[in-house]
């Protein structure tokens, strides 16, 4: 994903790549250095010895070329990888999100009230079964006297997202026992594990940095500042006056494909955004999920008989392209809907001619989200006359 501005940049060549372009050069400056040389011309045909021990240097220089050409674009945000990325962020300040781990609470009981406190140590562990997947307390719990329950703030054991999804009630495995305890499951899906930020999300990060230098509360800087809470939020609106009263801010993440933020996300980017060294101090902060705004989608199509033998790859590329359009439509807050892309998107994948029934142009502007409702209707009409 490639923010606006770089996607209006020019490319830029550093040094000349093209093999054949660079193994003319070549040739054709021994041969005008022999003429100049000898006084007589002379021409490289292929096959001679002089002219593959020149095709063989060439190679090499192509590779130099390729090698200068990419070591200079790390030095630009646009084209900057890796490591190269990680230094181009060191300047500004922004470093890499690291990996995460799934979050959840967990509520532990016990069979009967007792009259003294039960103590939840931190690190205490339960899992959906199977003992790959492990969730550990982060914390000391308490459930006080006369209670039966607790509940603790638990994170996955392993980082990335293979402890994501799994819903309440089923991480219900204890691997540690407590005195007492009768069971213990989560009451909040699991959610929040990630890789490492990857380098679009963070090049994304890096152009916005300098909007946080400032603690006047712009915009800018809160959408900064919420996407440094977690690296799959991809996009945030920020609402303030005049849509909302003075001293207010309203916060929207958007997840990485389009998905809604979990509670656990919205706490994290609401502690990240109201701390202290963040926070105007007139400002009160709320965090909250984008508003869905659901739509159908009811398309039908048709191919042009002279791409008879295409009509199965067509088909598939049709279907890929409304499925992209789907997604696209929901990976921006406040995105209107706007069906003449979805044609157009199914013409490019080979549709002749194309009837849009639902939906019809819609704007969404502020915190709404352009949802689509399942089933999507996708209707293959046959081949006709071009």
């Amino acid at each position: 994903m490639k923010s606006e501005l770089f996607a209006s940049l020019p490319d830029i060549v550093f040094a000349e790549r093209d093999a054949a372009v660079i193994e003319r050069e070549i040739i054709s400056g021994y041969e005008q250095a022999f003429e100049a040389q000898y006084g007589e011309s002379r021409t490289l045909y292929p096959g001679d010895p002089v002219r593959l021990f020149l095709e063989t240097v060439a190679f090499v220089i192509v590779h130099q070329r390729y090698l200068i050409d990419r070591a200079a674009k790390q030095n630009l945000l646009a084209y900057a990888e890796g490591e190269y990325l990680d230094h181009l962020g060191a300047l500004l300040g922004v470093t890499r999100l690291p990996a995460r781990p799934a979050v959840t609470t967990l509520r532990f009981s016990i069979s009967a009230p007792q009259e003294q406190v039960v103590l939840i140590p931190a690190g205490t562990r339960a899992t959906p079964g199977g003992g790959e997947i492990i969730f550990a307390t982060v914390r000391d719990a308490e459930i006080s006297s006369g209670e039966i329950s607790a509940e603790a703030e638990a994170e996955c054991t392993a980082v990335g997202s293979a402890g994501n999804g799994y819903l309440p009630g089923q991480i219900s495995g204890a691997v540690d026992v407590l005195p007492w305890q009768s069971s213990v499951a989560n009451t909040t899906e699991s959610s929040g594990g990630s890789d490492a930020e990857d380098d679009e999300n963070y090049r994304e990060r890096i152009q916005m940095a300098p909007e946080s230098f400032t603690t006047a509360g712009p915009r800018g800087a809160y959408e900064y500042h919420a996407r440094t809470a977690h690296q799959d939020i991809v996009d945030v609106a920020v609402v303030g006056p005049p849509d909302i009263p003075p001293g207010e801010v309203e916060i929207y993440p958007l997840m990485r494909g389009g998905e809604l933020p979990t509670q656990d996300i919205l706490d994290l980017v609401a502690s990240t955004c109201g701390a202290d060294d963040v926070r105007p101090l007139t400002d009160l902060v709320r965090v909250l999920a984008p508003v869905p705004v659901e739509y159908d989608v009811d398309v039908a199509y048709w191919i042009g008989r002279d791409r008879v033998t295409q009509a199965r790859a067509i088909q598939a590329a049709v279907e890929e392209a409304v499925d992209g359009w789907v997604l696209w439509q929901r990976s921006k807050i406040g995105r209107d809907i706007l069906p003449s892309q979805l044609v157009r998107l199914m013409m490019a994948a080979g549709a002749r001619r194309v009837e849009v029934r639902s939906p019809t142009y819609r704007e969404i502007g502020g915190s709404g989200l352009a949802v689509a409702r399942v089933p999507v209707r996708v209707v293959y009409w046959g081949l006709e006359d071009a």
